[in-house]
């Protein structure tokens, strides 16, 4: 595969990660380098082993992978946006804007948003695998490129929360874009077209 179609595929898949740290980063206020690693080492491997294990699976089982990989990816989105918005929407006026809320670089919030990041990843490993394409080179590239976007969405999201009047509106706004990532996840998988 070639490096500009192996790039393009790359920065396709981090746009999710990146959204999701711009999001975090936000919620955080303040971002350590300690939270960047963790959250841009994660999402960076997450983003590499979905094709591993994708192109692993390989055609036999796609379409019963893909007949629920984007309810999954759409359900942790919205669990932990839901809970992003709860927090903005109910924090305590008195609070110090600059105290930070749970960190979401930590325990099972973090693999959730790993895991719900990376699930179109898996699907690219699926296609790589039935286009007898190597993996090893693509996903290295898809999971470095996923970590440097999660360390830019990151400390950006860090800075959006700096200007204090804009801190809860962003946060909402980082709770909706969760929500709005998860809804064009299904709406990409053909979900409502059934209603409409």
């Amino acid at each position: 595969m070639h490096i500009l179609t192996t790039l393009g595929i790359a920065v396709a898949l981090a746009m999710d990660a990146f959204a999701v740290a711009v999001a975090t980063g936000v919620s955080l206020k303040q971002v350590s380098y300690r939270q960047t690693f963790r959250l841009s080492w994660h999402f960076g491997l997450f983003q590499a082993l979905m094709p591993l294990i994708g192109w692993g699976i390989g055609a036999s089982i796609e379409e019963y992978v893909a007949a629920y990989a984007h309810w999954v990816a759409f359900i942790m989105l919205a669990l932990v946006g839901s809970n992003m918005l709860k927090e903005a929407i109910l924090a305590d006026d008195d609070e110090d804007i600059t105290t930070p809320r749970k960190d979401s670089t930590k325990g099972m919030t973090m693999v959730m948003l790993s895991v719900a990041t990376s699930i179109d990843a898996l699907a690219v490993g699926l296609s790589m695998s039935m286009l007898q394409v190597s993996i090893a080179y693509p996903a290295t590239i898809i999971g470095v490129v996923a970590g440097l976007f999660t360390i830019a969405g990151l400390h950006l999201g860090k800075r959006v929360a700096q200007l204090t009047w804009l801190s809860t509106w962003a946060e909402i706004i980082g709770g909706l874009v969760l929500w709005i990532i998860g809804l064009n996840i299904l709406r990409e998988r053909g979900v409502f077209n059934a209603i409409f």
